[in-house]
């Protein structure tokens, strides 16, 4: 038997926060993301949503399908270089906009992610805690 808030969870969109393991960070910044869709390439680029250790939110301006895997170039603010994911993994799709778990990444590239999330987190905290 199902109680009320079962047969609401069921009928959400896989977007929703319930199958997110880490709270995402809201952004907005730019990046570039590229894979193989029915064997051609695809080139994109699209805006940052949210953000986290484990996946992103993306707007792009080329679809893309569930489970599809792409290479992302962020262009995290502060950063002279984009940071580079070579793996990720298409975990849900709205139109064109869609969430990606994250793969493997280079351990500096994880440490420059980790610590503009903790500067960004950090900022939004002390902000909150003046108003």
């Amino acid at each position: 038997m199902h109680t009320a808030s079962s047969v609401t969870a069921i009928a959400e969109s896989p977007s929703q926060s319930d199958r997110r393991h880490r709270s995402r960070t809201p952004t907005i910044f730019t990046l570039l993301y590229s894979g193989m869709d029915s064997g051609q390439m695809l080139i994109a680029d699209g805006v940052v949503t949210n953000l986290s250790a484990n996946g992103v939110g993306i707007r792009g301006n080329r679809s893309v399908a569930l489970g599809m895997e792409l290479s992302l170039f962020v262009d995290l603010p502060g950063a002279e270089e984009p940071l580079c994911i070579g793996q990720s993994r298409v975990s849900w799709v709205e139109g064109r906009q869609f969430g990606v778990e994250l793969g493997a990444m280079k351990l500096e590239d994880m440490n420059h992610l980790r610590l503009f999330l903790w500067d960004h987190n950090s900022l939004s905290n002390n902000q909150d805690c003046n108003n």
